[in-house]
């Protein structure tokens, strides 16, 4: 474990994230941005960060990721996903832990598509009877 680097990818609504796992003191690192600069919200970092938490790893490795597409709410989803699938390459004995908590599985929940005849995905025209 001298010059590891571990990779995982994540998947969340539109947005793809890259992470590496690199031996560390535990920095996250979004987009060459520290995740309290990258990340506004209280609750976004807790997400990211709790794969880490569950396996006990939160100061073990420094998380690098590259990550695109999609809002902050499916960022930070992605990054979780990410995180705990470079998790299990680091070490396979983690995967019951991550499992249980449902960080290996992907959400499949995606946005609807928009039908013809139709304002949106289900918001018909408004009716009017005359």
């Amino acid at each position: 474990m001298a010059n590891a680097k571990y990779y995982g990818t994540g998947r969340r609504k539109k947005s793809i994230a890259r992470v590496y796992l690199v031996p560390g003191t535990g920095k996250i690192t979004i987009n060459k941005r520290d995740i309290d600069e990258y990340l506004g919200l209280e609750t976004l970092k807790v997400v990211v960060r709790q794969p880490l938490v569950a396996t006990n790893t939160t100061d073990k490795f420094d998380v690098i990721v590259n990550v695109q597409g999609g809002g902050y709410t499916g960022q930070a989803g992605a990054i979780r996903h990410g995180i705990a699938r470079a998790l299990l390459e680091a070490d396979a004995d983690y995967r019951p832990v991550l499992k249980s908590a449902g960080f290996l599985t992907r959400d499949p929940r995606m946005k609807e598509r928009k039908k013809y005849g139709l304002k949106a995905a289900r918001r018909a025209p408004q009716f009017s009877k005359r």
